[in-house]
């Protein structure tokens, strides 16, 4: 666990709060996180309500149990939605005037890890200050007086959570997909009976894959990060594509009919040059990360869609959304916010997003995903012990100078800490395939001596 900056270990990342599940991210910690939330939230008195889900990781029961422990202990109440994906326990935040909402997941980590993500009444990730006073009130605070008697909070089960997540998502679908046969691939995750469920009552033949969580087997070489067994599945079913999901669904990746991939890029292309044309595009503009490839800038151009960029973090590109008014953002990882509808990242809506418009156009995903020729892209992920230092490497910033000005506008170079592991992301882009991965090579090693 580390600050936004990697300056110095703190509890909240980029992404909430993450690490080893009772190991770093202990039950007395969360426990701890639960009553600093609630204390803050009923300053004045009253007491705060605060949606809980989780994913299917092992150690969910045990954090949620902690989570719940510390929120009653400050007088809040709570109500266990059960396993849903993260964006779920947005919306229904948002729907249900809630005070606040928490997820216990740690996304495409291994199962091994865990996290406590917070979103406040509107359905957003808590705002860095108040992220702050709770990080404040653990590590530093005093115990304060707790309530007692009838002052205690409570805890209710919400049994409807699934149902009213899914007439929300039906609700975005007005195609027929009955002509449709889809592999889904849920990473043995939250969305394992939710996505298949959405397909197959919006008239889909499904193919359900990696559907079966054990608790240990979440994001384990499947999902929206290892989509190596959805494209077999699309080409052995014979399907007209593939959908995959993170472990806690806030991310997509799809698979055309050839059981090629269509990543984040790709589907927010389609859904953009869409949302033009239909006149739901705001200020005909999107936001993505840096991470975005050569080729979706070039598309957007040639459409006449402005793209505005933001460092990596679906957090930075919704920041922007807001600050510029638009409706569509993402990142090429497959998170993708359609804020009409949502204040985070949704692999589901974005599924029904992507689902509309090949329907409508009545073409196979492979066409409409070719309008992103993407420039061949090279990333290397370099485990190392101190990626705070990145800055601080001379003779790594001078080479990364020195290609920049041979690669001229056919290629580019982004070097950059992991908010939410200890690696560094060394990432190539260049025309000329065979130099790209030699540079991305070189520079990766670079970096391992450098910071190891």
């Amino acid at each position: 666990m580390e600050s936004k900056t990697g300056s110095s270990p703190r509890l909240f990342g980029t992404d909430g709060i993450r690490g080893t599940a009772n190991r770093e991210l202990t039950p007395e910690l969360a426990m701890r996180v639960g009553w600093a939330a609630a204390a803050l939230l009923g300053e004045d008195g009253s007491s705060p309500l605060f949606l809980i889900g989780k994913d299917t990781r092992l150690s969910g029961d045990m954090l949620e149990a902690a989570l719940v422990a510390g929120i009653c202990s400050a007088g809040g109440t709570c109500r266990r939605l059960g396993i849903l994906p993260t964006p779920a326990v947005a919306y229904l935040t948002r729907k249900l005037g809630a005070d606040a909402g928490v997820m216990v997941s740690a996304s495409h980590n291994p199962a091994e890890d865990n996290g406590i993500k917070f979103f406040d009444s509107r359905g957003f990730k808590l705002p860095d200050p108040m992220e702050e006073r709770i990080e404040s009130l653990v590590l530093n605070g005093r115990e304060a007086e707790r309530p007692g008697g009838t002052e205690v909070g409570c805890v209710e089960e919400m049994e409807e959570a699934q149902e009213e997540y899914l007439d929300f998502l039906l609700s975005l679908i007005s195609q027929d997909l009955a002509r449709f046969r889809i592999v889904v691939d849920c990473a043995h995750g939250a969305a394992y009976r939710l996505a298949p469920r959405m397909l197959r009552e919006a008239g889909a033949e499904v193919v359900a894959i990696n559907a079966d969580p054990d608790g240990t087997n979440i994001n384990l070489k499947c999902g929206a990060t290892s989509p190596g067994a959805l494209r077999k599945a699309v080409l052995e079913h014979r399907a007209h594509l593939g959908l995959a999901f993170d472990g806690d669904a806030d991310r997509l990746i799809a698979v055309d009919e050839r059981g090629d991939l269509v990543d984040g890029d790709q589907i927010m292309a389609i859904c953009a040059v869409r949302m033009k044309d239909r006149g739901t595009l705001k200020r005909n503009r999107v936001v993505v990360t840096v991470m975005s490839n050569l080729g979706f800038h070039r598309a957007m151009r040639r459409e006449g869609i402005g793209v505005l960029i933001t460092q990596v973090g679906d957090r930075y590109v919704l920041e922007k959304m807001l600050e510029e008014d638009l409706n569509l953002g993402g990142e090429q990882s497959g998170h993708i916010i359609f804020l009409d509808t949502c204040t985070t990242g949704d692999g589901l809506v974005a599924a029904a997003h992507l689902l509309e418009a090949l329907g409508e156009a009545r073409e196979p995903l492979s066409n409409l995903a070719g309008i992103v020729e993407k420039v061949p892209q090279y990333l290397i992920n370099v485990p190392v012990r101190r990626k705070e230092r990145l800055a601080e490497c001379g003779r790594l910033q001078v080479r990364i100078k020195e290609w920049e000005e041979v690669l001229g506008e056919e290629g580019r170079i982004l070097v950059r800490p992991s908010g939410t592991e200890p690696v560094v992301r060394v990432m190539v882009e260049d025309l000329d395939a065979e130099r790209g991965k030699r540079v991305a090579e070189e520079l990766a090693a670079l970096v391992e001596r450098e910071l190891n």
